[in-house]
């Protein structure tokens, strides 16, 4: 669906007005679909709404639309990671439909509007060309887990076998799939979607966890970290509900996915991580040791202490095992003095032996600690094609 010269500009002509009123309006959106459409709040991540989470990110994500609608090619990063957490939460093509039928109206509503005006058909013809453009990557998506050994679609069950304490905070679920099959060899560094009940809100809520291990085994782990209230936020629905259920207990799972994955085990690499976001890292260092290369790997890791150091004992032993591996730990508060650094992570006081020219870098964590990191890195002459990063939650830019 192409756009006449008219509505380009009725789109551009937008955009003051969605960097003022923007998150009003995707929040507006969300309130007036999730009404209209109870059934998908099983789709929808509650705890972002609570948040703003997803209003903000749906915000940013029109907004970016908006500014390079002559050319929305500019932003296929930013479509292929849509995709790719669409796919995870089983969004189809009708979904669409739905979306932008309350988009629309939403917009009129907003900016108190007809719906016949041509702002509205405008962007009904912008909102077209975006979904047509999601639904070919994401069916292309689903076309290759379909294809792919031991992968499947659509939700399917899996029983957690073992549950394991990683730190104060965070515990790994092993899970196995209730209907003993086969599992895919995924790429380290890629995320399930899962689903749970909630008792408090009376339905099924999904989220998004990295797996925490290589591929190749018999089960898959996901490491959570319990989300507690604090600071003015509420404790999260899922983290809470996984937490207290039991060995033997069945929760719901898809496929694995993602585009923030291992590009290459046999190069150096240099992973860095901010509290939970070592997740994918540690799967990236054991799909690393898997391949047995001699290539030099460095594991950054920074939290608050030693108690909320998540795998500790694992990565003392492949540092101790695998001279080729370094590792370099900050600690905001380090009492018993086990880090090499205490406060926030500056990658300046890092040896620059551990910060290699040539590697591939890869960044996890929250955002503020991840641009603070991806610019050190720039400012250290690291080339920002070799800098690759995956954040929590929503992710930068999302329509889903």
């Amino acid at each position: 669906m192409s756009l006449s010269q008219q509505q380009i500009e009725l789109v551009k002509a937008t955009v003051p007005v969605l960097k003022e009123s923007g998150v009003a309006l995707t929040s507006y959106f969300y309130n007036r679909m999730l009404g209209n459409h109870p059934e998908l709040k099983e789709t929808f991540n509650m705890g972002h709404q609570r948040s703003g989470a997803q209003p903000r990110a749906l915000a940013g994500a029109v907004l970016a639309y908006a500014e390079n609608i002559e050319n929305p090619m500019v932003l296929a990063p930013a479509v292929e990671l849509m995709a790719h957490k669409h796919v995870s939460l089983e969004i189809q093509a009708p979904d669409y439909q739905i979306v932008g039928t309350n988009l629309l109206h939403s917009i009129s509503e907003v900016l108190n509007i007809s719906m016949e005006d041509p702002l509205i058909d405008a962007w009904a013809a912008a909102y077209g060309q975006l979904a047509d453009l999601l639904i070919a990557t994401e069916k292309a998506i689903y076309d290759e887990h379909a294809q792919t050994k031991g992968s499947w679609l659509g939700w399917r069950k899996f029983t957690i076998a073992e549950k394991v304490d990683e730190s104060a905070e965070i515990t790994s679920f092993y899970l196995k799939p209730s209907d003993g099959g086969e599992l895919p060899l995924y790429k380290a560094g890629q995320y399930i979607s899962v689903r749970v009940f909630v008792e408090s809100l009376g339905h099924k809520q999904p989220r998004q966890y990295t797996l925490s291990d290589q591929a190749g085994k018999d089960h898959l782990r996901i490491s959570v970290k319990r989300e507690s209230a604090h600071d003015g936020l509420a404790e999260g629905w899922v983290s809470n509900t996984l937490h207290g259920l039991k060995v033997g207990d069945e929760i719901e799972v898809t496929a694995p996915t993602g585009n923030f994955y291992l590009i290459n085990p046999e190069k150096n690499n240099v992973f860095i991580s901010g509290g939970v976001g070592l997740t994918p890292m540690i799967a990236m260092l054991n799909q690393v040791l898997e391949n047995d290369t001699a290539q030099n790997v460095s594991f950054i890791h920074a939290c608050y202490d030693a108690k909320s150091h998540a795998m500790k004992a694992h990565l003392d032993t492949v540092v101790e095992k695998h001279p080729q591996v370094k590792s370099y730990v900050v600690y905001e508060v380090d009492e018993a003095k086990q880090a090499n650094a205490v406060g926030r992570l500056d990658l300046t006081t890092v040896d620059a032996s551990l910060l290699p020219k040539d590697a591939d870098y890869y960044l996890c964590g929250p955002t503020a600690f991840m641009q603070a990191q991806y610019k050190a890195l720039l400012d250290l002459g690291i080339k920002a094609e070799q800098i690759h990063s995956e954040a929590f939650g929503t992710g930068g830019v999302h329509l889903g």
